[in-house]
């Protein structure tokens, strides 16, 4: 008897497993390939707008991703340095190779998690199929466990196509789980279709660089890790080159042979990372499109044309290739591809990511609609964790939209459901200013460590890291500057001080400029302080007034997020409720009214009508 068991070992089953077994559960992870733990099966890279965020509040949890992605990174940037510190994100070009191997030696040091090689064809129900008590591996083995996680990524009945070419895989050169998708089905799992796609691998030998655009990496380099400076690779370049007319004329004159024009492919891919024949179909106007040449690891000769995804037959991706500037002479190591997978509809799940109507299953990463290896390790680890707690018979951990960007991905998955790839922006985040990178530590390194994930070690630097925080803010505080200015409609200057503090408020001042001049103790005090941390407090300072009226907004939002909706509350009995609106609310099972509030087609009057009904069976319960 295990306390969890993991299914998959990509980017949610990393998390997932790390998660169990640093919180004492005695853990299994079952995976088709040990060699492919880790594998980036997409892009080479970790980060970006929106899913920076994701992998600071992973690491500021006590997760692995941000540590991986600073040990094997080979490029690392700060994206939109130009906007306020809310967008800002971390970005790091990845070597493939070491980042699967660092995240086997990872796991590999977990005293409490067992890796076994083998495909699970199914689960092991309970009578009625309102609980899974384990899995049935190929080999006919059943191992029971108080807890079961599925991270099967795209491997549920996955087909890839290339062209008219079609054949069943879960990734290039692996094998599907069509078992273990029909006995979802079975089971009694609304499941739905996906498509994601990658591209072509292109032979570094055989690209011309010296008339390419360079794109070097940050210097001094962003990191991820809040814990330490992992970072111990040489750096490396990509470069920037573009499609052309040429280009998408070949497109265009061979889509009748794509598997997505072709016919062949109906379920739907991630909108904002279309395939190369979507954006020549669909931004016919554009002229061109910027594809970056990334390198996959300092160890292989092949290079990724980040956005040129395409399920085109291979002599076509060839000839299109070869269109493009620098890529005259290519050579195409591997094809790119498009994929289908089965999903599970996540509205099916709590919070927690159990399903709703299955205890002890509980699901994560591509499985529940989403894209990208960020989203995939923030369900991991929230799963790991509340699979953890529920056999602690502890309540779980629930990060809300105002806590977290994993809060905000989580509950739209939950309250929207998606019908397509769901991806992580900055704008899906309403409370974004409160959610910056640089603060990530702040909102969740306390609760990482009361949930026993984040190492007393960890937790230790995060407290004297708000210390020095608060004496740098304490030092700004009390320091004034001399400033002049005019009065309106005069012609004298007036001059007066005023306090570092309130100067950094103005979106456009800078505390290197402003504390030019300023008393060589002054200055010497605040040199003991690293650019991060001043960085994060003035960025307290700016945005403090908007930080305010957002905290306002969040009362509201939680007052209808703490209303819990009674898990066997039959919708037919509650009166005034359209038809519509009930038959919505039973397919989603809201557990708050907040959910209730986002689901399409929920009314102000619905809620309202809700809203009373529980309260008077609270009364009617409270007097009994």
């Amino acid at each position: 008897m295990w306390d969890v068991i993991v299914v998959g070992a990509g980017h949610a089953g990393i998390e997932a497993v790390h998660a169990a077994a640093k919180m004492q559960m005695k853990t299994l992870l079952l995976t088709m390939s040990i060699e492919n733990i880790g594998q980036m099966s997409c892009n080479p890279a970790i980060g970006g707008v929106g899913k920076g965020h994701l992998v600071r509040e992973i690491d500021a949890l006590g997760g692995v991703m941000g540590e991986l992605a600073d040990k094997s990174g080979i490029q690392f940037r700060t994206l939109n340095t130009k906007k306020g510190a809310a967008v800002q994100a971390t970005r790091s070009q990845s070597d493939m190779v070491i980042y699967r191997q660092e995240a086997k030696s990872c796991l590999g040091g977990l005293a409490k998690l067992k890796i076994i090689q083998r495909e699970v064809k199914s689960l092991l129900w309970s009578k009625g199929n309102l609980s899974v008590e384990g899995v049935i591996t190929d080999r006919g083995e059943e191992i029971k466990a108080k807890a079961v996680i599925l991270t099967t990524g795209t491997f549920l009945k996955g087909v890839i196509h290339i062209g008219k070419e079609q054949f069943s895989a879960g990734r290039a050169g692996e094998a599907p789980a069509d078992s273990l998708s029909a006995d979802l089905v079975r089971g009694g799992l609304k499941m739905g279709r996906l498509k994601t796609g990658t591209t072509p691998r292109l032979d570094k030998n055989t690209i011309d660089f010296s008339i390419l655009e360079e794109q070097k990496g940050d210097n001094p380099a962003p990191k991820f890790s809040f814990w330490g400076d992992f970072q111990k690779l040489p750096q490396t370049s990509c470069f920037i080159t573009y499609t052309n007319l040429h280009s998408h004329q070949i497109i265009k004159d061979n889509l009748d042979k794509s598997a997505m024009y072709g016919g062949e492919i109906s379920s739907i891919g991630p909108r904002y990372c279309p395939s190369i024949e979507d954006k020549v179909v669909k931004f016919a106007d554009k002229e061109r499109h910027q594809i970056f040449l990334e390198p996959t690891s300092l160890s292989s000769i092949e290079f990724y044309p980040n956005g040129m995804s395409t399920s085109m037959p291979i002599d076509v991706q060839l000839d299109f290739m070869r269109s493009i500037k620098g890529l005259a002479k290519v050579d195409i190591i591997k094809p790119g591809y498009a994929i289908e997978y089965d999903f599970v509809y996540p509205h099916q799940l709590r919070l927690s990511l159990e399903l709703k109507r299955v205890k002890n299953l509980y699901l994560a990463g591509q499985i529940n609609g989403t894209t990208g290896y960020e989203e995939a390790a923030a369900q991991g680890l929230m799963a790991g964790v509340n699979a953890s707690l529920k056999i602690k018979e502890k309540e779980p951990f629930i990060l809300q939209r105002n806590q977290a960007y994993i809060g905000v991905l989580i509950d739209d998955l939950i309250t929207k459901s998606t019908k397509e790839p769901y991806r992580m922006f900055t704008s899906r985040a309403e409370y974004r200013l409160l959610l910056r990178e640089d603060n990530a530590d702040e909102r969740l390194s306390q609760k990482g460590h009361q949930v026993g994930l984040l190492a007393e070690h960890k937790y230790l630097m995060f407290l004297d890291k708000q210390k020095r925080k608060k004496r740098l803010t304490k030092l700004l505080n009390s320091q004034s500057v001399e400033v002049s200015r005019k009065k309106s409609n005069a012609s004298n200057v007036i001059t007066e001080r005023r306090l570092l503090s309130q100067l950094l408020k103005n979106p456009e001042a800078n505390l290197a400029t402003l504390v030019q001049g300023l008393p060589p103790s002054f200055l010497d005090n605040l040199n003991e302080y690293t650019k991060a941390e001043k960085t994060l407090v003035t960025s307290d300072f700016k945005y403090e007034g908007y930080i305010k009226r957002q905290e306002a907004q969040i009362k509201s939002y939680l007052k209808m997020e703490h209303v819990f909706i009674p898990r066997q509350l039959d919708y037919n009995s509650v009166p005034g409720l359209s038809l519509e609106v009930k038959e919505k609310l039973v397919d989603n099972q809201p557990e708050t009214l907040g959910q209730a509030q986002k689901i399409s087609g929920i009314t102000p009057a619905a809620l309202t009508i809700l809203s009373v009904f529980i309260r008077k069976k609270k009364h009617l319960a409270s007097t009994i």
